[in-house]
């Protein structure tokens, strides 16, 4: 009698795990080992991924799969996961080694874990999505920890889908705790808003809205909760698995081309209930393949300061919208050939007109150490191509292999009475110009740190207004490198190409202090540009000079043009 009650209960407690469908987020990815330790340690150098049980159901995970695209790892054997517990995965080579520190099932085909960072989820048998998570190096928030021999774990089980925020390196002194509570466990309710960070199609009939961290599915999949401009109407919404961090948006009518829309997100949450705010708004459109003159280099650091890095920022001058992903930095070795090519993004990320967007290997120094006015602009890379102090070439490609722009400059070409040059960035003057035109360039104000990465250049004048045979501007310039009228510019226009031109600069008592211009060959249009030094590179005393432009031709014509200015010194 006590046989048959016993078996009874053993058949309702087995009915009851194979009757439960799991719901997402029962069973969580709990611990990851992507980087085990390469000698002798506490734990075994074997990769590993622990499962934790978080609803008060136990489920057979027979049948259950975890994969990263890549692989697919399927568990063959019948295993209980009983509510609150932990199973380590392993491949079936590294499962005797990890059965010393709890339940372990070896699986073919182990996702490969890689170590820089990777997409895992898991699945039912039914195929019921779980959990996933996308983990980076950036998790381990240490740079010894991250170099290896420690395990990613998760601190608030209650909050498994806030990403970076609810994961950290272990604290264990073995490296990991796989099979046990995580070392970090503790409270970390997420109380933070979505937040929409870019959109951009991936038809014509399609976008594509990410944001920050998953969303709750079904707030998600509502079309009332999102709107479009231009009368747009939005006819479906459906979040994208595994990361459920990204909304396909379907449109009744396709998208024009060259037009840039805007995208209104209300209502959304996340997995812990927190709604976005109302005012999310972001810009998209659909993208083109830059052409050579549409996308131009506008400011380069190449002597960074001291625990600094390199950056370069890019400037959308057309009326195109550009995909960062189609676009490569690059340099050029000592015999002339592009090297060391660098794709922008791998993800796609829109460029609208008239945005700048900042290129640079360590985005935190970059904010450290100048004034960002978007951080959504500074577009990190692993590693910046070779810019020396002294000079080089930065080469802006397309997909295509096509060049954008490019700028071989010179430290010669910063202001002169600058004495050091560490942590002063080149900003181009005007972005309609040619880039390699030395007078094109200036150092970046000191008044404006030095460096203006993600916005409008300090030294920034734009040349498009000129009118009359010459024009000289300003009428009081003050070259103390503040960002304000720094330099003289000396603008010219002609009817026809083949004029040449003097241009000399004399103080009061007639004495010739510098001859600007010699010979200079002259388009249709075109400024030459005076930083207020001597012909010795010498700093001029405050006064008033006299600009004195002669203009002849091939045919023997010739003019004069004379006009006064006062050069001043603000400090």
């Amino acid at each position: 009698m006590k046989n048959t009650l016993f078996c009874l209960l053993t058949l309702c407690c087995f009915l009851r795990i194979y009757a439960q469908q799991p719901a997402r987020y029962n069973v969580l990815l709990h611990e990851i080992m992507a980087n085990p330790p390469a000698s002798a340690s506490a734990l075994p150098g074997s990769k590993y991924i622990e499962l934790y049980n978080a609803s008060p159901t136990a489920y057979d995970l027979y049948e259950w799969k975890i994969s990263d695209g890549s692989d697919t790892a399927i568990i063959k054997e019948h295993f209980i996961l009983l509510p609150g517990s932990f199973v380590i995965i392993s491949s079936t080579g590294a499962m005797e080694a990890l059965s010393a520190f709890g339940a372990t099932i070896g699986v073919s085909h182990f996702p490969s874990l890689r170590v820089n960072g990777d997409m895992l989820w898991l699945l039912s048998d039914e195929n019921i999505l779980m959990h996933a998570v996308q983990y980076n190096r950036n998790w381990y928030d240490n740079e010894v920890k991250n170099a290896g021999g420690w395990s990613l774990e998760m601190i608030d089980t209650k909050n498994p889908c806030s990403g970076s925020s609810n994961w950290k390196a272990s604290t264990d002194a073995r490296g990991g705790t796989p099979g046990a509570p995580n070392s970090i466990a503790g409270n970390n309710k997420d109380e933070t808003v979505p937040e929409l960070l870019r959109a951009y199609t991936t038809d014509s009939l399609h976008f594509l809205l990410v944001f920050n961290e998953s969303l709750d599915s079904l707030q998600g999949a509502l079309k009332e909760n999102y709107a479009c401009s231009d009368g747009m109407i939005i006819e479906r919404a459906a979040p994208q698995p595994p990361l459920f961090n990204t909304v396909q948006l379907k449109l009744d009518k396709p998208l024009a081309k060259n037009k840039v829309f805007t995208l209104q997100v209300k209502n959304v949450s996340d997995c812990s209930g927190n709604v976005i705010s109302s005012s999310s708004v972001v810009k998209a459109g659909r993208e083109e393949m830059p052409e050579t003159g549409d996308i131009i280099i506008n400011e380069i650091l190449f002597n960074p300061p001291a625990d600094g890095s390199d950056y370069v920022e890019l400037y959308n001058r057309s009326n195109h919208i550009i995909n960062a992903k189609t676009l490569h930095i690059a340099g050029r070795n000592s015999t002339g050939n592009i090297n060391s090519i660098k794709q922008l993004n791998s993800e796609d990320l829109l460029i609208f007109p008239g945005d700048f967007v900042v290129v640079t290997d360590n985005a935190a120094a970059v904010k450290e150490q100048y004034i960002v006015k978007n951080t959504g602009a500074l577009i990190a890379i692993t590693t910046m191509p070779s810019y020396p102090n002294a000079s080089g070439t930065v080469v802006l490609l397309n997909t295509l292999g096509e060049v954008m722009d490019e700028l071989r400059y010179d430290e010669k070409w910063h202001f002169e009475l600058i004495s050091n040059y560490k942590g002063v960035a080149l900003e181009r003057i005007d972005y309609n110009q040619p880039a390699q035109d030395k007078n094109n360039w200036h150092s970046a104000a000191a008044s404006a740190g030095y460096g203006t990465p993600t916005y409008q250049n300090s030294q920034f004048k734009a040349n498009e207004q000129l009118q009359g045979k010459i024009n000289i501007s300003p009428g009081v310039f003050s070259p103390d490198n503040d960002g304000h009228d720094d330099f003289l510019t000396v603008a010219y226009r002609f009817p026809e190409p083949g004029y040449v031109c003097h241009i000399t600069v004399f103080d009061t008592r007639g004495r010739a202090i510098r001859y600007l211009v010699r010979n200079g060959i002259c388009g249709t249009e075109g400024y030459f540009r005076w930083n207020g030094l001597d012909e010795k590179k010498q700093q001029i005393s405050m006064g008033i000079y006299v600009i004195l432009t002669e203009v002849y031709n091939l045919n023997g014509r010739t003019k004069k043009f004379k006009q006064a200015v006062t050069l001043a010194r603000l400090r």
